[in-house]
C-alpha cells in the first residue's frame, strides 16, 4: 500500500513538472511580449503548483473568437448598415493640418475609420458635469440610446441612471445597456429586474464566453461608450458608481469625459454594435447613417477632426501601444499624459525617453494615493529612468486621478479609457477618441496646468527613502507587471 501510494505521489508530481514544461512552451510561442513569455516560462518550470492554474486562467494575451468592428459586423450580416456608415465617415472625412497628416493618417489606418470633422467636442471636468450631460442627453432621446461602461453599481447614480433608462424605454426610445461581467460582478439581478420588465435589452459583455476563453479571467471590456439618436456621444474614465461622484474612500476623483456631437458618433456605434454582437449574437437596432442633433451645434462652437480609436486583446497589431508610442513620436513641443497607472512597453518608455532627451516637454500625472497597489508599485520602479533622461513625473495631491488624458503639444488631444499599463496596452477592450483641434487642446491644457498645480514633482529620491521592503516590493512589482 506504502508503495502505491509512493508511486502514485511520483506520477503525480511527474505530471505537473511534465505539464509546468509544455505550457512554459506554450508560453513561449504564445504570449505577446518577451518579458512575460520569459516570466511565465520560469515560473512554470520552476513553480508549476502554483503557476499552471494561475497561467491558465491569466495567462493568455489573445482573445480568441472577437473580430474588428468592421469585420465583425459585415460577417454577422449587417452588410448594408456598416457600408452606410462607412459611406458616411468617407463623406465627412476631415482634412488634417499638413505637418501631422503622416503621423496621424496612421492612426486612422489601425483604427479602421477615418478622422471625420464637423464633430462638436465638449470638454467634461469630474463627475458632477460627466453624468449631468450624459443624462441630459439620454433625456433627449427620441429614438435609440446605447449606454456601455466598465462598471456599473447599484448605488445612487445606478439607480437614477437605471431610472431614465427605464422611462426612455417605456417612451418608445430603443435602449440598450451593456456592462462587463467581471468589472460588474457585483451588480445585482434585482437591478436588471426593472431595466429587462420595461424593454431595456441588456447584457454582459462575457470575457469568458467561447470555448478558448472558457477559464480565462484576465481579459475585461473596459470601454466607456454613450451614443444618443446617432449624433451625440460620450467617451472618456468615469464609470457609474458613486465614487466616480467623489464618494468614496479616496475622496475627491479627478476624472475626465469628453462629450461628441457629429459624425463621430457613427463609428462609436460600430464599436458597441461590435461587443453587442459578441455578448449576445445579435445586431441592434441603431440609428445607422449621419443625423445631425435636431437643436444644432452649440452656439459659437466649432467643428473639429474627431477619430474613434478602438483597441483591445483581439488585436492583431499592438494598437493601444502604437497609439502612445505615436502621439509622443509625432510631439515637437509637449507631450502631457495623465493616467492613473504608469507602466509603459518598452517601446513607449523608450518614445518618451527619446522625446525629453530631444527637448519636449514630457509631462506625465500619476495619482498620490493608490487604488490597485501592484501597478502603483510598478510605477516608481521607471523614476530612475525619468530623471536620467528629463521625464517629468508628478504626483496628483488632491484626492484621486483616473483620467486618461494625452495632449501633444498645442493641436492634438486624446480622451478615452486606455492607461498607460500592461492591462490597457494588452488585455482590455479600450476605446480612446483623439481630436485635433487648437480649441480643444487649448481647454485641455488649461484644465490639466490645473491639474500639475495640484500635483508635485516625483522622482528617484521618493523611492530611495522608502525602506528596503518598499522597495523590493516595487522590483518585484515590476517583474509581475508582464502577466498581471
Amino acid at each position: 500500500m506504502e508503495h502505491d501510494v509512493i508511486l502514485a505521489a511520483g506520477s503525480a508530481l511527474l505530471l505537473i513538472h511534465t505539464l509546468g514544461v509544455l505550457s512554459a512552451i506554450h508560453a513561449v510561442a504564445g504570449v505577446r511580449t518577451p518579458q512575460g513569455a520569459i516570466a511565465w516560462a520560469v515560473s512554470l518550470v520552476t513553480f508549476p503548483y502554483l503557476a499552471l492554474p494561475l497561467y491558465w486562467i491569466f495567462g493568455r494575451d489573445r482573445f480568441q473568437g472577437y473580430l474588428d468592428p468592421l469585420r465583425a459586423l459585415t460577417l454577422a450580416g449587417a452588410d448594408q448598415r456598416v457600408a452606410t456608415v462607412l459611406r458616411t465617415l468617407v463623406s465627412v472625412r476631415a482634412e488634417l493640418p499638413a505637418e501631422r497628416a503622416a503621423d496621424l493618417d496612421v492612426l486612422a489606418q489601425l483604427g479602421g475609420t477615418p478622422f471625420t470633422s464637423g464633430n462638436v467636442p465638449t470638454l467634461l471636468v469630474d463627475g458632477d458635469a460627466t453624468f449631468a450631460a450624459i443624462f441630459a442627453a439620454i433625456e433627449s432621446a427620441a429614438r435609440c440610446c446605447l449606454v456601455q461602461f466598465f462598471i456599473v453599481k447599484d448605488d445612487d447614480l445606478g439607480r437614477r441612471l437605471q431610472a431614465l433608462l427605464v422611462r426612455k424605454a417605456a417612451a418608445g426610445v430603443r435602449v440598450y445597456l451593456l456592462y462587463d461581467e467581471i468589472g460588474s460582478h457585483g451588480l445585482p439581478r434585482s437591478y436588471l429586474a426593472p431595466l429587462r420588465a420595461a424593454g431595456v435589452a441588456v447584457s454582459a459583455f462575457h470575457s469568458t464566453h467561447g470555448r478558448r476563453n472558457r477559464f480565462q479571467l484576465n481579459f475585461r471590456n473596459h470601454r466607456k461608450i454613450v451614443v444618443v439618436d446617432g449624433h451625440t456621444a460620450f467617451v472618456g474614465g468615469h464609470n457609474v458608481g458613486d465614487e466616480y461622484l467623489g464618494r468614496g474612500p479616496l475622496g475627491h476623483w479627478r476624472d475626465t469625459h469628453l462629450g461628441l456631437r457629429g459624425p463621430a458618433a457613427q463609428a462609436l456605434q460600430l464599436v458597441f454594435a461590435a461587443d453587442w454582437h459578441w455578448a449576445t449574437g445579435t445586431i441592434p437596432e441603431l440609428t445607422w447613417g449621419l443625423a445631425p442633433p435636431p437643436d444644432g451645434p452649440p452656439e459659437g462652437a466649432a467643428a473639429q477632426a474627431v477619430l474613434i480609436y478602438p483597441t483591445g486583446p483581439a488585436d492583431d497589431l499592438d494598437r493601444c501601444s502604437m497609439f502612445f508610442h505615436q502621439a509622443v513620436v509625432g510631439a515637437r513641443r509637449r507631450v502631457w499624459i495623465a493616467s492613473p497607472y504608469f507602466v509603459p512597453d518598452a517601446a513607449v518608455f523608450t518614445a518618451l525617453q527619446l522625446a525629453a532627451l530631444r527637448g519636449v516637454e514630457v509631462r506625465v500625472l500619476l495619482p498620490e494615493k493608490p487604488d490597485h497597489l501592484m501597478v502603483y508599485l510598478a510605477s516608481y520602479s521607471f523614476l530612475a529612468a525619468a530623471d536620467r533622461t528629463g521625464i517629468q513625473i508628478y504626483r496628483y495631491q488632491d484626492g484621486f486621478t483616473h483620467q486618461k488624458v494625452v495632449l501633444v503639444d498645442d493641436a492634438v488631444a486624446s480622451i478615452g479609457s486606455a492607461n498607460l499599463d500592461n492591462r490597457s496596452l494588452r488585455l482590455n477592450f479600450e476605446i480612446t477618441a483623439i481630436v485635433v483641434d487648437r480649441s480643444l487642446a487649448a481647454a485641455v491644457h488649461g484644465m490639466l496646468e490645473e491639474d500639475f498645480r495640484r500635483a508635485r514633482r516625483a522622482g528617484a529620491a521618493d523611492l530611495a527613502q522608502r525602506g528596503w521592503a518598499f522597495r523590493w516590493a516595487v522590483r518585484a512589482a515590476r517583474l509581475l507587471d508582464p502577466i498581471l
